[in-house]
């Protein structure tokens, strides 16, 4: 296919950071195509590497295949993009067909092909390649085969509709020489192994072609299904310290069920908050908490399992513009939100699982912008607290609000806020039964940290 470059007029890469700290990885040091430094310096603002981006460059810049552990927001996405687009510009041109792209992608969920179409974007104007997202639901079949045929470089893409493309013959995987599989341990859980297995068999073997493969956990499992498609691969994991990234500031407010709310309003009216994702662990909870906030003119949104899909994207949309400031959304729907600029993210119930809390804080504080995660510790659910702390390695810094942030200010609406609901919005667990406390007293006083470990 022929490739189209973008003018960069007389731009040139500056040869080192202006500031450099110990232990950091920089761009300028990874030997980038100058046409990928333009975009990362420049465009988009970046010289310092994440730790995933800075363990894992060096070796797929390289060729070989990585298996790397990372959670979302870490900057996982930009560290493939960069590797496929530095091989891509390496490449002849005209040596693939128009429908035979040079990179495969495979993500688990529509809202991930999307965002990483966007990263695509924002790395790739001045090489020429050409990326699309392929998806089912509310994407126009006939016109993502029209791009296809018009030539596409790099394909994100769902397993579901992928499969649809190539059994029509719309796409030959044939001659990519990058595959991706992103958040491999989503995909097992989503039960879609099977489907990569045959997406898999139509590419170039391993070893003919590089694979990385991206997952927030390394388990068994997916390291033997890794080994079916890689070779010889590099493991390089986040070191636990940065399991949650470091511009997240965390805190817990150890309060009752009937203060949550009373909190949650008052940290709205008074903290900067420009995007606000509010986890809830149940569907019905979060319709009575969203319920709850409209009465008290809290212009809000559900993301549920059960949000029609093109509902789901208009609401996301909406986020992502800025008209819509605060989503209320249950772990199933929230792993799916790529959102930049999310300031806080909001456990009004502290989740089932302790990888969950790192996977929704992940929301905010993403590729390098700070963020807020604000925590809700109460007489329910505040016995996931150690738990936490274990899983993250580290204490968690546990307060208690402030007097005026206890006061619950009259609802400014009047309509009923439904059967059994109460302004405190809280509710005993009737599907996951109460475990006994681990420590006494529950929550601890203000400020105190557990002790660091490892």
């Amino acid at each position: 296919m022929p490739r189209v470059l973008a003018d960069m007029g007389d731009w040139e890469a500056p040869e080192s950071p202006a500031e450099k700290v110990e232990g950091t990885s920089y761009f300028q040091e990874m030997g980038l195509h100058p046409r990928i430094l333009r975009a990362i310096l420049s465009d988009l603002g970046f010289e310092a590497c994440t730790p995933i981006q800075g363990k894992a460059l060096p070796v797929a810049l390289a060729g070989r295949d990585v298996a790397g552990r990372a959670q979302t927001g870490t900057g996982k996405t930009a560290a493939f993009l960069i590797t496929i687009l530095q091989r891509y510009l390496a490449e002849e041109p005209g040596t693939r067909a128009p429908n035979q792209p040079f990179a495969l992608i495979i993500a688990p969920t529509r809202e991930l092909a999307m965002q990483i179409e966007r990263d695509a974007e924002g790395l790739a104007p001045y090489t020429g390649a050409r990326h699309l997202a392929v998806f089912g639901g509310l994407r126009n079949y006939k016109e993502d085969r029209t791009k296809i045929a018009q030539g596409v470089d790099i394909i994100a893409a769902t397993p579901g509709r992928l499969l649809d493309y190539m059994s029509d013959r719309t796409l030959d995987l044939s001659a990519a020489e990058v595959l991706v599989i992103d958040e491999a341990d989503r995909m097992l859980d989503m039960g879609f192994i099977p489907d990569v297995r045959r997406i898999c068999s139509r590419l170039k073997p391993a070893g003919r072609r590089q694979t990385l493969l991206f997952s927030a956990t390394l388990s068994p499992e997916i390291l033997r299904l890794g080994e079916r498609w890689m070779l010889d691969p590099v493991t390089v994991e986040v070191d636990p310290e940065h399991v949650v990234a470091d511009g997240v500031e965390e805190v817990v407010y150890a309060v009752s069920s009937r203060e949550k709310l009373a909190v949650l309003l008052w940290l709205l009216a008074n903290e900067t908050c420009s995007r606000v994702l509010i986890f809830r662990n149940r569907r019905r909870d979060v319709e009575d908490l969203t319920r709850h906030l409209g009465r008290h003119g809290i212009d809000c949104s559900v993301l549920t399992g059960d949000v029609p899909q093109n509902k789901r994207t208009r609401v996301l949309e909406s986020f992502r513009e800025g008209s819509l400031r605060v989503i209320v959304a249950t772990d199933v729907a929230g792993r799916g939100i790529h959102v930049e600029g999310i300031s806080h993210v909001i456990n009004y119930d502290l989740p089932y699982e302790a990888p969950d809390y790192v996977h929704r804080i992940g929301r905010t504080g993403r590729a390098g912008e700070s963020g807020r995660a604000i925590s809700f510790a109460c007489e329910e659910r505040s016995f996931v607290v150690p738990e936490i702390e274990e899983f993250i390695e580290r204490g968690l810094p546990i307060q208690h609000p402030d007097p005026e942030m206890l006061v619950l200010p009259p609802p400014k609406h009047d309509h009923p806020a439904g059967e059994g609901a109460h302004d405190g919005v809280g509710h005993r667990d009737s599907k996951h039964r109460r475990r006994p406390q681990r420590r006494s007293g529950g929550p601890r006083g203000r400020g105190s940290r557990g002790p660091r470990r490892g």
